[in-house]
């Protein structure tokens, strides 16, 4: 199971995209402070989002909830790597009734977790074909 929990504040205005796909993108940056003290950035990406998504002013707290995800692109000839937060919902932390509901179904997904049996780690194949473990 795949989920993230962050809180932050918001860096940069949101940048809304259209895919080749024609699926809408907002993306965003997170200002998260790390138990060092030290401010770390998150990129998020927040598919299909509500026209609501792109009115978040810099500076605002937010709550998202979602996945992490590292995605692989070419670029200058090589391929690069990025790794962000799939959000599923982002909430203002200012909206407390929303951010408490959206905590408690995290949670619900984290409790199934703990109570399910043990998973085999996933195996992928390698360059030659072969099978490989994930881990």
């Amino acid at each position: 199971m795949n989920v993230t929990v962050v809180t932050g504040h918001l860096t940069r205005p949101p940048d809304h995209r259209t895919l080749p796909s024609g699926e809408e993108v907002v993306s965003y940056d997170l200002s998260v402070v790390s138990p060092e003290d030290r401010a770390e950035t998150v990129p998020v990406a927040w598919p299909a989002p509500p026209p609501s998504a792109t009115q978040i002013q810099v500076g605002e707290a937010l709550l998202v909830v979602g996945r992490v995800r590292r995605r692989f692109y070419r670029a200058g000839g090589s391929t690069q790597s990025r790794t962000e937060v799939v959000a599923s919902a982002v909430v203002p932390l200012r909206r407390r009734a929303a951010v408490r509901r959206l905590l408690a179904e995290a949670s619900v997904a984290l409790e199934e977790l703990a109570s399910a049996p043990p998973v085999a780690p996933a195996r992928r194949k390698g360059r030659a074909g072969q099978v490989a473990d994930a881990s």
